[in-house]
């Protein structure tokens, strides 16, 4: 980025102006003008967030903003400074380990990285410079470079097309590591311009690079030599996108516009901005909890030293006398560092290492989604993704989901399934015994066996063949000559309307969207056939098998505000069409009005039915119209500034005063198992909201199917339609509407019983609402009616069993997910879309899912977690969700419990000793207690722990209901967990002191001493709290057995070994043979033994006779093993990475 900004500060034009003139081949355009060369940055790309020079004190600094990692740092640095009771070491060496961790891990991130960029830099590409083909690496491509790439290969930078193989100059793309959208696109060559590249002198004046892959503005001077420079305008069917790859064309040739960090792949790669789980929420106030009980326990040690040291002979006993220097310092600052030296020997209070741990958890837990069998999809032959491991616990927690509903709940597998022609509906019916395929099924009943009439048909299929941006795939195999053949080629369908072989059927035609490829299709059933496009002119066979051509003059391309696209055509007796489709809302205030009510009628009730749905017009041209709108077209296409504007003035200009010929019916079948999916979402107590840009009618058709809608659901509509009120003015109208359905769906309620979301027998509401009434609702004219109706509306929906928002543009999708996830009680929102006009909800959520689905891989590269379909949903939630939400709850619980055990004891000593700061542990006890005696048993653990059988998790979704709004991190389990952890730290030191009031515990009358009573009441914590997590563990593996048994027998090896040889580092070794000798007493050994069975006992009487209730009782019952015998649950648990979950069913605590 600071290459970046100083190739800009270098480049001061580039500052000043908003083009850039571009020198093709780096030749000089006129004589007449000076040649400066320009400076642009050159074309590596960047995507690394490091280099050798900067890791060390950047990854630092990110690490210390962390408040733990600080706080450890600054008592580190006070055991460096002052004189305390304790090593550096003790608190150093668990600091740099974590620290070491996650650097490597960034560090390793951040080297695949570099090596990616590498890959991408390094790669050769061929530049024509100087009649010459040249091999050079990416990065030196430099921008006017005229550069040639070859099919199958992606462009190295931004280019705009010169030259193409093709006949028709034209190229296909796939953009799909771009936009996501998987389908080829047609680009074109500049006209005009010279075949011959080396003669070609031209300069490119477009815009400065910006970051909207699908606009681009710039124009062309090509000079010839006696002639005025002649200019042609550049758009976005010129540009080829770096990143995008070449399809179905040999070869083509570009000049490079936008290099390296420019280019428009590299302005919209941004950073996902950090998601915090819930968790990680809980986890800063337990720490903050914590912190205040550490400077508790310091402020009343330091307290009660000075009121004990006041008494007389206490301060200064005669075996202890202070030094000059000790009487002379200044007795406040002498308190701070006593009170200084009380944090450091409490620190450990402080789970440090828990941070990695969690860390290690989530990193390694994010694979058991990625193994998952059951989420692999073998139509694509792939499975989940994980983008962020970072929220795995909060799939655990979604009370809200915001789905898509095209290629979400839908397959986006478009197939046309009936047209409407002049009011008469039309049906394809294979049986059918009329020669043109039409089959009449119904309309008015009056004219139920008349037909529209041929000529309308036919206008009306010829709109289909010709308004359209779809390309003919051409056939390697076989000659295309005639038209029979053709038509078996690229449909699949012959003559007499036989299904041929459906891999044909597929493989006939490249398109940017599949309604295209649908209505084409369409066409085709009923006899009418796109042949293709060649230099301008699109040919089509009609129904007597003659072939029909059209010059494509103009294409007035769709876009998602006019909701239409148009073609202008000249047929070859000289008429000029205008040929328009869209969307109902955009295509019938600009037709005949008298003509609207007899197609309304179909296009309602195929919306109704589930079907997408496309009006059809068609106008005449004069030669006056034509000439005007031309010339209009191509003056607003050489504008630099406001383009879009332009254009969109003249495209509105041109298309009004159509005659409406028909409409067209295309079904998008439902996903599979999407009602099962939703049901079951619904069941586990979250609320399912399909946020969709389609109209009304269908996506309501769409919820019903999917069973978000039942029947007997009434829907409370606040649409524009229900707005329209002549009496009232539509802001009065939904302030009254607002109002009416508060009382009814909040006021009005029966109150919902504790744990019960959805009860169909009950009144229930749905709740439907378009994109026009929300810009309203959240913009009104006055900020306090705004502030109104959004709380109201926001209510409402809150009360309703599912809401459908329809004719939602993608901003508005993210308002929607923001307004929820920002209301009282800040709920767990999760938004899953498949295309990129889904991007701006995932981001926007806590949780973004992305589908693998037809739309491409946008809404995939910015999501958290990928999946193949809908209905893998159901599984990521109420298994793997409710399971990482449990074990990392545990894990949190577990960590700030077993860090009170162990300096309790500690806290409680300082009243034995004088308050003198003597540490009850070795340093190395203190250091290694986190790092190695007690941690791989949670770790494990957290990893692979499943309390409830994944078979129950699925079947039973209201178990999903027992862990929402964060149950398990509430204060009262964590009061239960510092009780226990106050019990178990009493218990210790106190029973250990009970023993030591025998003051000979040793068969020669030797008596212990205070490192043996230490080490003592480590050895019953560290077997204590290891003991507990096995008595909360419920599915054993060997890696259980391993880890914990593990962790117990190193602990004895270790004590061994480190009190059985002299070490020659340490100055003083305190425990030189304390544990041998402490295991030669009986009592040691009894007391050990007895402390741990007494503080296990409540622990082991709650399991005994706790009584199984709710969902889980029915799992107690013993599993009938294959052979006959009975089998205990735990017995017949295997690992996860089986994928099978252990029938064992009571609930972590």
């Amino acid at each position: 980025m600071l290459r970046r900004r100083l190739n800009r500060l270098l480049g001061g034009d580039e500052r000043r102006v908003d083009s850039r003139t571009i020198y093709i081949g780096q030749r000089q355009g006129s004589a007449s003008e000076a040649f400066i060369p320009p400076k642009f940055c050159d074309n590596r790309i960047v995507s690394s967030k490091y280099t050798v020079w900067n890791f060390l004190p950047k990854n630092l600094f990110e690490q210390f903003r962390r408040i733990a990692n600080f706080y450890f740092l600054i008592i580190f640095l006070v055991q460096v400074i002052v004189d305390t009771p304790t090593s550096p070491v003790t608190s150093g060496l668990p600091l740099f380990f974590v620290i070491t961790v996650t650097a490597i891990k960034q560090g390793y991130e951040d080297w695949l990285r570099h090596k990616a960029d590498n890959e991408v830099n390094k790669y050769l590409v061929t530049v024509l410079e100087d009649s010459r083909r040249i091999r050079k690496e990416s990065e030196k491509i430099k921008v006017g470079d005229v550069v040639e790439v070859k099919e199958d290969e992606t462009f190295p930078c931004d280019l705009i097309l010169l030259q193409s193989s093709r006949d028709d100059d034209t190229c296909f793309i796939t953009t799909a590591s771009l936009d996501g959208e998987s389908n080829h696109k047609t680009h074109y060559t500049v006209p005009d311009a010279e075949k011959d590249l080396e003669s070609l002198t031209a300069t490119i004046e477009c815009e400065q690079p910006q970051p909207d892959l699908y606009k681009f503005v710039g124009r062309m001077h090509i000079y010839k030599s006696n002639h005025e420079p002649a200019v042609r305008s550049l758009g976005p069917e010129n540009l080829l996108l770096k990143g995008a790859t070449l399809k179905n064309t040999e070869k083509i040739c570009g000049v490079a516009v936008y290099t390296g960090m420019e280019t428009k792949m590299a302005l919209n790669y941004q950073g996902k901005s950090q998601k915090r789980s819930a968790v990680e929420k809980s986890i800063n106030a337990f720490l903050l909890v914590y912190l205040c009980i550490l400077v508790s326990k310091a402020l009343v040690c330091t307290t009660l030293k000075y009121v004990w040291q006041s008494k007389p002979g206490q301060d200064e006993p005669w075996y202890n006398e202070k030094t000059q220097r000790e009487k002379d310092t200044n007795l406040y600052l002498k308190m701070f560092t006593d009170f200084l030296s009380f944090m450091v020997l409490f620190n450990f209070i402080i789970p440090v290492s828990m941070y990695v741990t969690v860390e290690m958890q989530k990193f390694l837990g994010s694979f058991f989604i990625t193994w998952d069998k059951d989420f692999f999809d073998p139509e694509i032959q792939e499975g989940a993704l994980v983008n962020t491991s970072d929220l795995n616990e909060e799939l655990g927690q979604v009370e809200y989901v915001f789905t898509d509903k095209t290629g979400t709940l839908t397959q986006n597998n478009m197939e046309f399934k009936e047209c409407c022609i002049d009011g008469f509906q039309y049906k394809y019916s294979e049986t059918s015994s009329e020669l043109d395929g039409f089959c009449v099924t119904d309309g008015p009943v009056s004219k139920l066996q008349q037909k529209a009439g041929r000529e309308k048909e036919e206008l009306f299929l010829r709109a289909l063949c010709l308004c359209h941006t779809v390309q003919v795939k051409e056939s390697t195999e076989q000659d295309q000559v005639q038209g029979e053949g053709l038509i078996d080629q690229v449909d699949g369908l012959g003559v007499d309307g036989e299904v041929l072989h459906p891999l044909k059927e597929q493989s006939g035609f490249i398109a940017s969207s599949p309604d295209e490829v649908a209505l084409v299709k369409g066409a085709m059933r009923y006899g009418f056939t796109f042949l293709g496009l060649e230099s301008k002119t699109m040919k089509i066979l009609n129904r007597n098998n003659d072939v029909e051509m059209y010059d494509l003059l103009h294409v007035l391309n769709f876009d998602p505000v006019r909701r239409r696209m148009s073609v202008i055509v000249r047929s070859i007796s000289g008429d000029t069409l205008l040929f328009c489709k869209g969307a109902d809302s955009s295509i019938f205030p600009r037709v005949r009005q008298e003509e609207v009510e007899r197609i309304r009628m179909h296009v309602e009730r195929n919306a109704t039915e589930g079907y997408r749905t496309l009006c059809v017009a068609y106008k005449r041209l004069s030669a006056e119209e034509y000439a005007q709108a031309d010339a209009g077209l191509r003056e607003a296409r050489l504008a630099l500034q406001d383009r879009e504007e332009k254009l969109m003035a003249v495209y509105n200009q041109v298309e009004t005063g159509m005659s409406l010929i028909g409409a067209t019916a295309v079904e998008d079948r439902l996903q599979e198992e999407a009602a099962e999916t939703t049901e079951a979402l619904q069941g586990a107590g979250i609320k399912v909201w399909v946020l969709t840009g389609d109209k009304m009618e269908t996506a309501k058709s769409t919820c019903y199917a999917c069973r978000l809608f039942q029947r007997s659901t009434e829907l409370l509509e606040l649409t524009v339609r229900t707005l329209e009120d002549g009496t009232k003015r539509r802001e009065e109208r939904l302030h009254e509407l607002l109002l009416e359905y508060h009382k009814k769906a909040v006021q009005d309620a029966p109150p919902v019983k504790a744990g019960v979301t959805r009860n169909w027998s009950s009144a229930n509401y749905g709740f439907i609402i378009d994109g026009a009434t929300l810009s309203m609702v959240l913009s009104s004219s006055s900020e306090s009616n705004s502030s109104h109706y959004k709380n109201l509306f926001l209510q409402i929906c809150q009360n309703c069993t599912s809401v459908l928002c329809c004719r939602m543009a993608p901003l508005q999708k993210a308002q929607i997910v923001k307004m929820v996830k920002n209301s009282k009680g800040s709920p767990i929102t999760l938004s899953i879309g498949d295309g990129a006009n889904d991007v701006s909800m995932i981001l926007e959520a806590h949780v973004g899912i992305g589908i693998k689905g037809k739309e491409g891989r946008q809404a995939v590269r910015n999501s958290d977690y990928a999946i193949p379909k809908l209905k893998h949903l159901k599984k990521l939630l109420l298994a793997h969700g409710h399971l990482y939400y449990v074990r990392i709850a545990h894990l949190v619980q577990y960590f700030f419990y077993k860090n009170l055990c162990f300096i309790l004891p500690q806290f409680l000593y300082q009243f034995f000793c004088g308050y003198s700061q003597q540490p009850l542990y070795d340093a190395a006890y203190l250091t290694m207690y986190n790092i190695c005696f007690t941690s791989m048993p949670i770790l494990a653990y957290s990893l692979l722990e499943q309390h409830v059988c994944i078979e129950i998790l699925l079947d039973n979704a209201t178990l999903y209901r027992e862990i929402a709004k964060n149950a398990m991190l509430r204060w009262r389990p964590f009061l239960y967990w510092t009780l226990l952890g106050v019990f178990h730290g009493l218990l210790f030191f106190f029973g250990v002191r009970y023993l030591f009031s025998n003051p000979a515990l040793q068969d020669n009358g030797q008596v212990f001493g205070n490192w043996s009573y230490g080490t003592i009441v480590f050895t019953v914590l560290v077997f204590t709290v290891t003991l507990k997590l096995a008595l909360d563990t419920r599915h054993w593996t060997w890696i259980n057995h391993f880890v914990i048994w593990g962790s117990l027998a190193f602990y004895v090896f270790f004590s061994f070994f480190w009190g059985g040889i002299i070490w020659p580092f340490l100055k003083q070794q305190r425990l030189y043979f304390v544990f041998a000798n402490m295991l030669s007493s009986v009592s040691a050994w009894l007391v050990i033994i007895l402390l741990i069975l007494l503080s296990l006992l409540p622990e082991i009487l709650l399991v005994v006779f706790r009584r199984p209730c709710g969902p889980h009782a029915q799992q107690k019952k013993p599993v009938q093993s294959s052979v006959g015998g009975l089998q205990s649950p735990r017995s017949s648990a295997r690992p996860l990475l089986m994928r099978t979950f252990s029938d064992e069913s009571n609930t972590v605590i």
